[in-house]
């Protein structure tokens, strides 16, 4: 190249660098003129010792309610639907949905009657095969059960078949998985018997072991012998289940990844029914799980063979580390109600309630306890009287009554009364009293300040029902969820009055939805959180951490902020919790005062935030995360945090405390957040 040319290549390289440094420095001062115009608030945070509050060690848990499938299809890993027959009445013949027949009526009858071996649920199956002259099918004939819509049955996983069988003849009975349509067995048992063995009934087992894989699966019980065989008390449950306890193990982990500290159940309006004679009986939910008579809740419309039952929740409780709350009818339904002096029953049963969770083995409820493999007690310190029965007739009168009787036999229970003290005292004795909130998302993001003016004295408040709901919430919208966040912010901030608070509902089966929106979405074998769900995540530190000082000074009218104190094994963190519900970028600038720079600093830890390009977007099937919080590490510059918060969104700062000598490195702790890069 000669000297002329390489003198023109020289200026050309020189003059792009110039007009491409000239480019960049533009692009730079329009995105630091666009952060200048954005509105900005600062957040004072005093983490000064003793200028704190300790919140609850309860102040976050949950409510599981028998509504939408939640425990019958859900929770509880049962895969037979109508176990006993007895979902059709106990006039007989009776409807014996799900099940369905294999085969045809010139090969197969079936007809339930009452001869089943069980007082409490008479209803048995029978079928009286009887196949032409050519014989039966080769693939035989009987009944098949779809479970809730379709059981989810896996290669090289194990179920457990149960049932009660008995017949006039010798029975060979073929028990397997099939395909969502029979076609395809993905595991089968024989089990042949002479008629000496099964001429009364008799308990059956067998093991199955999937050689496939169908989520729409199905249970059959085909024969091509002839002759007459009555059934009962189905079952058919996977091996692999929560510690064994009979829970679905990937719904359970949701839940237990919210860190729960208490436990409200069974409902809910379940506990009411619109009728008294359909409400949750807790004795009819213990004991052997084939004696059990199940019951048609008529509020949510669903049968209900009470697998999950009064003990089961217990252990619930305990596997999941939450304290029980036991919420129990007062005799009081949507409909009808007891007169307070007649009410005595009632309170008997929550007596004999409380007792069989804490009594001793050798007591009259105890004992049954003990019966289902439990000698030692469970723990139970908080119990519910009624469901929403404030303005009922009877509901004061009848409260007082159990209040007093669980009170002289059990003096350090808890008792949680259905009337809100929030705005006025109550007129009655009580430990806590019962807030329940639907509303849109508007008016729930203003209830942030909902208990300022509460008075401190008195029973505490127990928020045990709140939710975004309505064309704001959709199935489960990111609207909803930043509502929802900026409302517990403000039950953080007042917990030394509300000590408790839960959403509702918790699940919902895809299939059959009685209620949205809901936390957890599932099916037989897939499931999601809504925004809603995550939401409950950033809190999951919260209970028994510390409450910091703070005051939000600037333009702040969407937004609510707030900042805990808490710890893990080894370290202690300055978390600050902070909603966007504008649709404008906001900057928030973060001031930590009251820590001595000679002993104590703060540096930046992670990120977490919840946001999305649609403040009504939901999570689904087909995407499961697309709003779902994204984690990344979290710089900053000494003491000084500034930060922007996206338009629609929540978002979690930890802020790590260390020794100012002595700077320890972050550790990369797992985490379920999606991960994103550095900020």
């Amino acid at each position: 190249m000669d000297t002329e040319s390489w003198k023109f290549l020289r200026s050309v390289c020189i003059l792009s660098f110039l007009l491409g440094s000239c480019f960049l420095y533009q692009s730079l001062l329009v995105v630091a003129q666009e952060q200048d115009t954005q509105p900005s608030v600062t957040l004072q945070v005093n983490a000064s010792n003793g200028a704190g509050r300790l919140i609850p060690d309860t102040l976050f848990g949950i409510f599981f309610e028998e509504i939408n499938h939640a425990g019958a299809g859900g929770l509880w890993a049962e895969l037979v639907s109508n176990r006993g027959f007895e979902a059709g009445g106990q006039n007989t013949p009776s409807n014996i949905w799900p099940w369905s027949i294999v085969g045809d009526q010139t090969s197969i009858y079936v007809a339930t009657d009452r001869s089943s071996p069980f007082e409490r649920n008479k209803i048995a199956l029978r079928m009286d095969v009887i196949c032409n002259s050519n014989g039966c099918p080769s693939g035989g004939v009987g009944v098949y059960n779809p479970g809730y819509w379709g059981m989810n049955i896996e290669e090289g996983k194990k179920y457990k078949v149960a049932f009660y069988v008995r017949s006039t003849g010798d029975i060979d009975l073929s028990v397997s998985l099939t395909s969502s349509n029979g076609s395809l067995a993905l595991a089968s048992e024989k089990i042949i018997a002479s008629a000496s063995d099964v001429s009364k009934w008799t308990k059956k087992e067998v093991m199955l072991e999937a050689k496939g894989t169908d989520h729409g699966a199905r249970l059959q019980l085909t024969t091509t012998k002839k002759g007459s065989i009555w059934i009962d008390q189905v079952s058919a449950m996977p091996v692999d289940t929560y510690k064994g306890h009979g829970f679905r193990n990937d719904l359970y982990q949701m839940m237990a990844d919210i860190k729960p500290r208490f436990i409200r159940f069974p409902g809910g309006c379940f506990v009411e029914g619109e009728w008294l004679s359909n409400a949750f009986r807790w004795k009819e939910t213990v004991g052997p799980w084939e004696e059990r008579p199940g019951h048609f809740g008529d509020v949510w419309k669903y049968w209900t063979d009470d697998g999950l039952g009064h003990f089961e929740f217990f252990q619930l409780a305990e596997d999941i580390g939450a304290a029980p709350i036991w919420v129990f009818n007062n005799g009081i339904s949507h409909n009808d109600e007891v007169e307070t002096a007649s009410i005595m029953p009632f309170v008997q049963e929550a007596l004999d309630g409380i007792e069989f969770a804490r009594g001793d083995a050798n007591s009259t409820w105890g004992s049954v306890r003990a019966s289902m493999g439990r000698q030692e007690p469970f723990e139970l310190k908080y119990v519910a009287i009624g469901n929403e029965d404030c303005g009922k007739t009877y509901y004061r009168g009848n409260y007082i009554v159990f209040y007093d009787a669980i009170k002289k036999a059990y003096p350090d229970i808890k008792i949680i009364s259905n009337c809100d003290g929030s705005s006025s005292p109550l007129d009655h004795p009580a430990d806590y009293y019962d807030f329940h909130i639907y509303t849109s998302a508007s008016s729930l993001f203003s209830m942030y300040h909902q208990f300022d003016g509460t008075s401190r004295k008195g029973p505490k408040a127990f928020v045990s029902e709140y939710a975004v709901t309505g064309k704001d919430a959709g199935t489960g919208s990111l609207l909803a969820a930043l509502a929802e966040a900026a409302f517990l912010i403000g039950l953080e901030k007042n917990s030394d009055i509300v000590e408790m608070a839960s959403y509702a509902p918790l699940f919902v089966n895809t299939n059959d939805r009685r209620w949205n929106p809901d936390a957890i979405v599932f099916n037989s074998s897939h499931l999601y959180g809504t925004p809603s769900y995550w939401v409950q995540r950033f809190f999951a530190e919260s209970s028994g951490s510390t409450l910091l000082a703070s005051e939000l000074k600037g333009n702040s009218s969407s937004i609510v902020a707030s900042a805990i104190s808490w710890k893990n094994s080894s370290q202690e963190y300055i978390r600050i919790k902070a909603v966007n519900f504008g649709d404008s970028s906001v900057n928030l600038k973060v001031l930590v005062t009251g820590l001595d720079p000679n002993v104590m600093k703060v540096s930046g830890s992670k990120r977490i935030v919840l946001t999305s390009t649609n403040v009504m977007d939901e999570n689904s099937f087909t995407q499961p995360e697309k709003v779902v919080p994204q984690e990344s590490l979290l710089e900053m510059a000494e003491e000084d945090l500034t930060v922007v918060l996206p338009p629609h969104s929540f978002s979690s700062f930890d802020l790590l405390k260390e020794s100012a000598k002595i700077r320890k490195p972050v550790s990369d702790s797992s985490s379920y957040y999606q991960k994103t890069s550095t900020v």
